[in-house]
């Protein structure tokens, strides 16, 4: 009885998931600094993996556990130079996950921090984040 409550909750939500499901409805965006590579799962099968820049010299990307904090389709930087970060998917304070014009860069450390990604990664990320919703996506950052 519990399952078919949980049913109608989910259906009424607009979410249209059963229990077993569950799993099937999380992203995780796994982003690894020593290769600088980006690994994204979809119920826990592997999806993607994209070249991904993260912190220079002098600017650190955060290593942890994180999910989404807030979502742009269109960002631009107050902090440089108003420089625009497509797709920006915000995890900790002012760092992202975004798109970049800089793809010759990608595959080794360029940015200031925040981890970039080619403009059409950066959208599929984001649209999938939308999709499944920021709650069912987790992003880890590891050395």
């Amino acid at each position: 009885m519990k399952s078919l409550v949980a049913m109608a909750v989910a259906t009424v939500a607009g979410l249209a998931i059963s229990a077993g499901d569950a799993n099937a409805a999380r992203v995780s965006a796994t982003v690894d600094l020593s290769t600088q590579q980006m690994y994204v799962s979809i119920g826990g099968k592997p999806a993607y993996t994209w070249a991904v820049s993260t912190g220079r010299k002098g600017y650190r990307t955060p290593t942890g556990s994180y999910r989404p904090t807030r979502m742009y389709r269109k960002y631009f930087s107050r902090k440089y130079n108003n420089s625009p970060m497509p797709h920006s998917i915000f995890f900790r304070g002012g760092y992202a996950i975004h798109g970049t014009g800089y793809v010759k860069n990608l595959g080794r450390p360029a940015s200031h921090g925040c981890v970039r990604l080619a403009p059409g990664n950066a959208r599929t990320l984001y649209n999938l984040v939308r999709k499944y919703g920021r709650g069912n996506t987790s992003i880890r950052i590891r050395r």
